[in-house]
């Protein structure tokens, strides 16, 4: 059965690093037999159809992407049922919020690890695989970042504010 999918990349098109045209990008997910392919902003959204397992089709991803473009990039994904739970679980206001989406679910010991007092001001939760930001300084100013989360819950993330996870959701339709 066929499963729509978000595939959210970490890392591309920021300050004139890990340039990718989106176009090129909805070819490389085509041409691992994904369907129905959209992009949203430059920023490394895509949404698809596939009827492949999301640990499989993830490697796939990542390895046709530093194929075509020469360099590695996360891919995390989530189907439409997981993004739909996304904005409802949200603690947090939304026009100071973020959510970080992990690749893999982290365990209850690395969890205990992080630092609730790393970024005063500033504040996060963890529910399942997501990482609920509030910074109300905005991102650029929180210690709050992929690096940390990434090496104290041993996966990768990316993050996106609530207005692009909501707009995802409308392309998902």
């Amino acid at each position: 059965m066929p499963t729509r999918y978000a595939a959210l990349l970490r890392g591309i098109n920021v300050g004139g690093k890990n340039k990718m045209p989106m176009k090129d990008l909805a070819l490389v997910f085509e041409s691992v037999g994904c369907s129905d392919v959209r992009t949203y902003i430059q920023s490394g959204n895509v949404v698809f159809t596939s009827g492949r397992f999301e640990s499989e089709l993830r490697i796939e991803l990542e390895t046709a992407i530093r194929h075509r473009f020469g360099f590695a990039v996360p891919v995390v994904l989530r189907t439409r049922d997981e993004l739909q739970g996304v904005l409802p679980a949200n603690p947090f206001p939304e026009e100071e919020s973020h959510v970080m989406f992990l690749a893999e679910l982290p365990s209850p010991e690395r969890i205990a690890t992080l630092d609730p007092n790393r970024s005063p001001g500033d504040a996060y939760t963890v529910i399942f695989r997501e990482i609920y930001l509030h910074v109300p300084k905005g991102v650029a100013d929180t210690k709050l970042t992929n690096a940390y989360f990434d090496s104290k819950l041993a996966t990768v993330s990316t993050a996106r504010n609530c207005r692009t996870v909501a707009k995802i959701l409308e392309l998902m339709a």
